[in-house]
């Protein structure tokens, strides 16, 4: 009897569930949408990458925090990579200064049409707003940009949010590295498209820095209140797309 215990111990091994296939089966994982920069607005690294990885990191720590979602490793990806297709939630940052083809924007439109939820955050002014609005009329021509109005089922999905306010990036702060404080471009503006049966599937963030705030979370001195905000905005566009 006592010599047992080494093929019970064998057998728990082979049947204890492991920890690869939990992580394969994660209910959520924060896509990050890699694209082109605009010749006007070329930089080294590219505006995709902006507050990468830090916001998602932190983002995701605060969504197991708060939330009973299984989330797991983030990713990024191009439009045209067909495994878009597996990851229904998706992030774009810097949309002012994207230069998306035609490829793009139609495999947009097929994301979105098959359920795909597209977040769009941190550009300013009505420059960086019509290359936005732009690309996003021939993703999706049929289906204008519209404010979302205080009792729409995205702000109350999960958190009632009532109360909407700027937030900022670090510039507006006067925090940024070598750079002055800089006046937010206008006030902000929380929009939306829907589809053809009235589901949002794309979450406008406009005169505002939502990815500052969870990027600069464990930040000091960065508002308490701006990155409550920031969170409860994103956990509320997930459990929407989720659920809707």
């Amino acid at each position: 009897m006592p010599r047992a215990w080494p093929v019970l111990f064998v057998l728990s091994l082979l049947l204890w569930p492991q920890a690869g296939p939990v992580l394969d089966r994660a209910e959520f994982r924060f896509v990050r949408m890699e694209y082109r920069d605009s010749a006007f607005a070329r930089r080294g690294r590219g505006w995709w990458r902006q507050d990468w990885p830090e916001a998602e990191m932190h983002f995701k720590q605060g969504i197991e925090r708060l939330t009973r979602i299984h989330t797991g490793d983030g990713h990024h990806l191009p439009l045209t990579d067909d495994r878009v297709f597996d990851y229904p939630w998706i992030y774009a940052t810097q949309a002012g200064y994207w230069d998306l083809s035609e490829a793009e924007t139609t495999r947009l439109r097929q994301y979105l049409e098959r359920g795909g939820f597209l977040v769009v955050d941190d550009f300013f002014g009505p420059g960086e707003y019509e290359v936005f609005r732009e690309a996003m009329a021939r993703a999706v021509p049929a289906q204008p940009i519209l404010d979302l109005t205080d009792d729409d089922p995205i702000w109350h999905v999960l958190y009632d949010v009532n109360e909407r306010f700027f937030i900022a990036g670090l510039r507006h702060l006067g925090l940024g590295r070598g750079f002055g404080m800089q006046r937010p471009a206008g006030p902000p503006q929380w929009q939306g498209i829907r589809d053809a049966k009235g589901r949002v599937v794309v979450a406008v963030n406009f005169n505002m820095d939502v990815g500052d705030a969870w990027e600069h979370a464990d930040l000091a001195e960065y508002p308490e209140a701006m990155t409550g905000l920031a969170y409860r905005l994103g956990i509320n566009y997930i459990v929407y797309a989720m659920t809707h």
